[in-house]
């Protein structure tokens, strides 16, 4: 996924507005689970949520990528973070909110494993709390055959970056170029995203099969991207 850009990731991602999300998020949770202490943010990448939320939650993180999350740990000194896979995890405790933002449960690929995550995700909750996914795109709403291009400019880094954007089956893929350079060098890195493209019907049957109910989608969502909402029963 990351491997060649985890150094340079949030210059890439610099125009997200995380403090307006995390505010977005933080309403939404004391407006289903007023209560909730605790928080659990699966796919964290560079912890750049978890900075945020941790002035209202006891936060954690966990991701499959050792380069973000070595980034994560400096931006968020004392929190605990968790190396491992978002679709089978396991995690000695249980959390009031658990949340999968910036379509991170998209890298799973397949119908089944994006199931497979919300039920451990799920697994993770207390009875009453609260499971958030933000998605990728739907398989009708993913656009292919164009070219993207993206620019971060900086004193001592710029950033070209663009991708082309392909399907595969119901897989978007992403073959992303960068031009990475700084005073000592220009380098060439080349990486490959793929994004299972899921339904909102599969999404929503996903945390049906979940046990978790009052199922909300949100159209807009954090940051466009939409969101998924639903409570752990307390029986």
């Amino acid at each position: 996924m990351f491997t060649r850009s985890a150094s340079f990731y949030d210059a890439l991602y610099h125009f997200v507005d995380y403090e307006g999300a995390a505010r977005k998020l933080h309403g939404e949770i004391r407006e289903r689970a007023p209560g909730a202490s605790s928080l659990l943010d699966v796919g964290c990448g560079t912890g750049q949520h978890l900075q945020r939320l941790r002035q209202w939650y006891e936060v954690e993180g966990l991701d499959l990528d050792g380069g973000l999350l070595n980034i994560a740990r400096q931006r968020c000194p004392g929190v605990p973070f968790h190396e491992a896979s978002m679709v089978d995890f396991d995690l000695p405790r249980r959390f009031d909110v658990v949340t999968c933002l910036f379509s991170a449960i998209a890298y799973v690929q397949t119908v089944e494993d994006m199931s497979r995550t919300v039920t451990t995700m799920a697994r993770h909750l207390e009875p009453g709390g609260l499971l958030v996914v933000e998605p990728w795109f739907e398989p009708g709403r993913y656009w292919t055959d164009t070219i993207t291009a993206n620019h971060y400019d900086s004193a001592q880094q710029k950033i070209c970056w663009m991708y082309t954007s392909k399907r595969d089956g119901d897989v978007s893929v992403l073959d992303i170029q960068y031009l990475v350079g700084t005073p000592d060098r220009v380098e060439h890195l080349v990486e490959q995203h793929r994004l299972g493209l899921f339904t909102k019907e599969q999404h929503l049957k996903a945390l049906g099969d979940a046990g978790l109910e009052e199922a909300t989608f949100d159209e807009q969502g954090l940051v466009g991207r939409g969101l998924y909402v639903a409570t752990k029963p307390r029986r």
